[in-house]
């Protein structure tokens, strides 16, 4: 729970970071890896990432430019990550410039259910990291290299010169 805005623009720094490290590493191929028929691709994943930041925000009223959840995924993985890159720091802007720490109290419909603010702000969160899980695995069957989240991956633990942990 956020009782602050500056708490969420921390925590978003840090996730939106290791989020667009994830944007940044895949490719143009990698966009079509796919874990089973008749579920999201890589590429699909991300977009969703993309396009969920304006889709969710904008149902409490906050405005600001950024990908529309309808709108057509880019074969492009670059212009995925640039996508990315801009909505995230569109959606950064508009909170600085829109809320207060007292907008994060109100309330909006999600859905059919009643959120605050905070409450959609937890989710967002929470939301692109269960998705750059997903995306994660569908980067290691696509051969692509996955960069450390929350510490180093095993390719970085490997270019350090030392061992990754064990299995």
């Amino acid at each position: 729970m956020y009782h602050t805005l500056d708490e969420f623009l921390q925590t978003w720094k840090h996730e939106s970071e290791g989020t667009q490290r994830i944007m940044d590493a895949l490719t143009d191929d990698s966009l079509k890896q796919e874990v089973a028929k008749d579920h999201r691709t890589l590429g699909q994943l991300a977009w969703h990432i993309v396009t969920s930041l304006h889709e969710m925000l904008s149902r409490t009223g906050l405005r600001f430019e950024a990908a529309q959840h309808e709108s057509q995924q880019p074969s492009s993985a670059k212009e995925i990550a640039e996508s990315y890159r801009q909505a995230s720091s569109s959606m950064v802007a508009a909170i600085k410039e829109q809320w207060t720490d007292e907008t994060l109290k109100e309330v909006h419909d999600m859905y059919g259910q009643q959120w605050p603010n905070y409450v959609t702000l937890s989710i967002i969160v929470d939301h692109q990291i269960h998705h750059r899980g997903q995306m994660t695995i569908l980067m290691r069957q696509a051969g692509l290299r996955v960069p450390g989240m929350y510490g180093p991956s095993r390719e970085e633990w490997q270019d350090a010169g030392m061992e990754p942990p064990a299995l």
